[in-house]
């Protein structure tokens, strides 16, 4: 029979102004514990205590400070992480969890664990094998590294552990802010920051020989808005018909269309806040819309009764949505056709972006333009771009400063 446990016990005002709650709750080991919780309030101290034997009675455990690094990390994934995560940010984080944090840090107390400890594993991984670390090559059909007498030293990119190190950090300020640990021992080990993830958009030739080679396509205006609007493919795909008002030329983004593991294709709140907004839509993209719906139109009649209505701009033939995987091998197909390089779906977007930056638009029209939640990610990621353009201008000075009859006065 399974344990539930009530909120009872005293809630009382300590002498340094904070107040107290106590209850128990369920403990590793299927035992039982009493717990305190702190808050600023009456209020506030009930509240957590209230939240911890919640998540008691749901079979997870409660654990202290006194329990292991491994322990606190599941707890954390089960009880907290999944309600304040998309679905596939859990499973990300997840799999870091499983195969990072604890076979690296999970034997460790909680309340020992230092940012030497942090500090001192990181170093190590970052030096470390993956195949030899995670028996990846033990599991091949033909090893090629450590069982195979050699090591090939396939290492974390800095970007990976950067992300370890920025999951470490989310699960421990949790603990802080539930009073089981006094500071978040993972904020005080600096990893160095990582470079930019490199890209390569296309230039403005190969812009308009994609386009061209686009033109016949079924999704050319799923492509056209990719490329003149920076639109994220998750974006794209969840963009339903009344999301566009194409009498203004404006297109609202509400939605962003994702497989998850649970719900399959599933439509999902934008990435950010900042990403729920409002463009302009460009008019070849106006003209090329009212031509797909009326094909879509089309297909809906020769599809009959087999019509899934989802309200989607860009659906299958018979009106479901798309996945993701289905458009990226059409994406691939398609730069084969038109000649070009091959490069990600998520690259039109950076080429949208490059693009607008060599034409002169403002740094802040982009960012609202592709949502960025901040204007300090739009000037990171395209750095490049503005340095090259900073070149370009000190160039146009310098020749300036050599000619003086460039800028003669009028008389």
């Amino acid at each position: 029979m399974e344990r539930q446990f009530a909120v009872e016990g005293g809630c009382y005002q300590r002498k340094d102004g904070r107040w107290e709650a106590a209850g128990y709750v369920l403990a590793p080991g299927n035992t039982r514990k009493r717990i305190r919780v702190y808050g600023t309030t009456r209020t506030e101290a009930l509240a957590k205590l209230t939240e911890k034997i919640a998540t008691s009675n749901r079979g997870v455990p409660v654990p202290s400070a006194q329990g292991s690094v491994s322990a606190y990390l599941t707890y954390w994934l089960e009880a907290v992480a999944v309600h304040q995560l998309r679905e596939n940010t859990h499973t990300r984080y997840t799999t870091c969890v499983n195969q990072h944090l604890i076979p690296g840090l999970g034997k460790k107390r909680l309340a020992k664990l230092t940012a030497k400890d942090v500090r001192t594993w990181l170093n190590q991984v970052r030096t470390t094998c993956q195949c030899c670390a995670r028996g990846i090559d033990a599991c091949r059909d033909q090893p090629h590294c450590c069982a195979a007498g050699t090591c090939c030293s396939k290492q974390l990119s800095p970007l990976t552990l950067a992300y370890i190190h920025s999951v470490l950090k989310s699960a421990l300020e949790h603990a802080v802010r539930e009073e089981e640990i006094p500071r978040n021992v993972a904020r005080n080990v600096r990893t160095g920051t990582p470079r930019p993830r490199r890209f390569e958009p296309l230039t403005a030739d190969e812009a308009r020989q994609f386009l061209a080679a686009a033109r016949n396509e079924r999704l050319f205006v799923l492509y056209e808005l990719a490329l003149r609007t920076g639109l994220r493919k998750g974006e794209l795909l969840g963009l339903q018909w009344e999301d566009l008002d194409l009498d203004k030329g404006t297109a609202s983004i509400r939605r962003t269309l994702q497989r998850t593991q649970t719900g399959g294709l599933t439509a999902l709140p934008t990435k950010t806040r900042a990403s729920e907004r409002r463009i302009a839509l460009p008019g070849e993209c106006i003209h090329s819309l009212k031509e797909h719906r009326e094909a879509q139109e089309r297909e809906h009649e020769a599809a009959a009764e087999g019509w899934k209505d989802n309200g989607l701009v860009f659906s299958t033939p018979t009106g479901g949505p798309i996945d993701p995987a289905n458009l990226n091998r059409s994406f691939r197909s398609l730069l084969t056709q038109a000649g070009l390089r091959r490069i990600r779906f998520h690259d039109l977007r950076h080429s949208t972006a490059t693009l607008l930056l060599e034409q002169g638009v403002e740094l802040v029209v982009i960012k609202e333009l592709l949502g960025h939640a901040h204007i300090g990610v739009t000037a990171t990621v395209y750095a490049h771009v503005r340095l090259r353009l900073q070149r370009d201008a000190i160039d146009l000075l310098s020749h300036t400063l050599h000619n003086p009859a460039v800028h003669q006065p009028a008389r």
